[in-house]
């Protein structure tokens, strides 16, 4: 049979009286299955033989001659071999000074109908070299769109590691090229200044998104693009709770705060509170010329005068150094009569610093707070002692997180888990006011009751020490009232009441 004679000849090298074979059979017997399997691996020998940029206008000779055998969707050999040199030629055709965004629409146009083995290796490395165009190339949506982000392999969800350092999985490069891509809309005009977001793409990709955040915590950036999804679909609410693991891994990368501050636009409180903590970071300075720009429109708006003043002078220095134009408005701005009336300052270090503590409860927002009551206090070593019920206290750090505490102050708490009977990791912590109910205080009143010899005392079941009488002076039969904290006597195993505060009755 021909088709065994072409398969030696192409093995043995020949490829052009193999060629010369199956062009003569293919006209005699177009239908023959045999004789196309035949010609497949003969057009793949050349595909090959020239998957090189040089060698470009071949290629895809032979590469479209494969597609017109229209071969059954079971022969897939042959294409997965033909991944790996499309691949090969894309990764080829980028290291070109030029850029020719034809051939690769031209190279995705053939392939489309091929029957690759999915998911597989030959193909993950053909989406390898297509996602190094995600950035410039309009196609890249529609080309993975095609190729699916469902056929990834279980590998592919794995790290790389260059030069021993750990990158992002494929299929998280994957996902983040298409997020970005999104992001960025597409061209309605053809110098691409006006763009347009494809609304129902984001609708469709949003779940598949999450699904990879929930199934793969440890990736890093997806929460980050899902976040800017949300928010380009208006949706800030989510976007914010998408967002927050995210922002408090990567808390100290000032773009971080530049989309807090868009998720919080709308609260000024807020907003100068992402700005102050986003300009506070160190970060080179061309990288924040934006965000300082957009900071002092805030604070113009505000009449912050100075400030705005200081801001727009870091701003102009920075591109002067750089050889960058001064954008219109900050021009329009040193223009007019505030400017010129303003004192500028070195930097904003006070106001970013004013503000920073509010940074904290920006981050830790979506973790319920929990009211618990000071117990003691030792200022030493900055440790405050809680009870939160009759099951639960502990203890906690409190340096930079609250101003002086004192033994009775009610307190709403953010911990780091679940809370302990022990040691806990406090995220956030605020004053409240004295009338919020806890089952952890209470009020009495009645005659203190203090046995002979002995220098404490009780009163409607309350125990006062020996301190509170010595302060206070008190004796026995006195009328008092106070406030109790439900307080655990180790000795006896037993939780009671202590007077944490008292007065006497006139």
């Amino acid at each position: 049979m021909s088709f065994k004679e072409i398969n030696e000849l192409r093995k043995k090298g020949e490829l052009e009286e193999a060629l010369q074979m199956v062009n003569r059979d293919l006209e005699s017997e177009p239908d023959s299955i045999w004789i196309k399997r035949a010609a497949s691996w003969v057009y793949y020998a050349y595909i090959k033989e020239n998957a090189k940029p040089e060698s470009y206008e071949t290629f895809m000779e032979y590469l479209h001659k494969l597609k017109e055998l229209d071969m059954p969707d079971d022969d897939r050999m042959v294409f997965d071999n033909v991944a790996w040199q499309v691949g090969s030629m894309v990764f080829a055709l980028q290291r070109e000074e030029q850029t020719d965004f034809r051939k690769y629409n031209a190279i995705f146009r053939i392939i489309r109908p091929f029957h690759f083995t999915v998911p597989s290796e030959g193909y993950s490395f053909l989406f390898k070299s297509f996602i190094k165009l995600s950035d410039t190339w309009q196609g890249f949506l529609d080309f993975a769109d095609w190729w699916d982000l469902e056929n990834f392999r279980p590998e592919d969800y794995l790290k790389e590691e260059l030069n021993e350092r750990k990158l992002p999985s494929l299929a998280e490069q994957a996902y983040m090229a298409y997020a970005r891509k999104l992001l960025e809309g597409e061209p309605v005009d053809q110098f691409g200044y006006n763009r347009a977001i494809d609304r129902d793409r984001i609708t469709a990709f949003l779940p598949r998104l999450e699904q990879l955040i929930e199934q793969h915590p440890d990736f890093l950036y997806p929460p980050y693009y899902k976040a800017k999804l949300l928010l380009l679909m208006g949706d800030e609410e989510d976007a914010l709770s998408a967002f927050l693991p995210f922002a408090r891994q990567k808390k100290n990368e000032f773009w971080v705060w530049e989309l807090m501050a868009e998720i919080f636009h709308d609260d000024g409180e807020l907003l100068i509170a992402c700005y102050c903590k986003a300009l506070s970071l160190r970060t080179q300075e061309d990288y924040l010329v934006k965000m300082r720009q957009a900071f002092t429109a805030f604070l113009v708006e505000k009449e912050m005068y100075d400030e705005a003043k200081t801001e727009i002078e870091i701003v102009v220095d920075t591109r002067q150094k750089k050889q960058w134009g001064i954008p219109r408005q900050i021009a329009d701005w040193m223009e007019e009569t505030w400017y010129q009336s303003a004192i500028a300052k070195p930097n904003n270090s006070d106001l970013y610093r004013k503000h920073n503590g509010k940074v904290e409860e920006i981050l830790f927002r979506d973790i319920p707070e929990v009211i618990v009551v000071v117990e003691f206090v030792n200022r030493d070593k900055n440790m405050v002692s809680f009870v939160k019920d009759r099951q639960t206290k502990g203890f906690f750090k409190y340096s930079g997180l609250i101003d002086r505490p004192v033994v009775g102050d009610i307190l709403s708490v953010r911990f780091n888990g679940e809370i302990q009977n022990d040691f806990n990791k406090a995220l956030t912590v605020r004053k409240c006011q004295d009338d919020v109910e806890t089952e952890v205080l209470k009020s009495f009143d009645g005659t203190l009751q203090q046995l002979p010899g002995k220098d404490f005392g009780f009163c409607d079941n309350v125990f006062i020490d020996a301190g509170i009488l010595k302060n206070l002076d008190l004796a026995n039969g006195d009328q008092i009232h106070g406030t109790a904290i439900i307080s655990y006597n180790k000795r006896k195993d037993e939780w009671g009441w202590k007077a944490i505060k008292i007065e006497r009755d006139i």
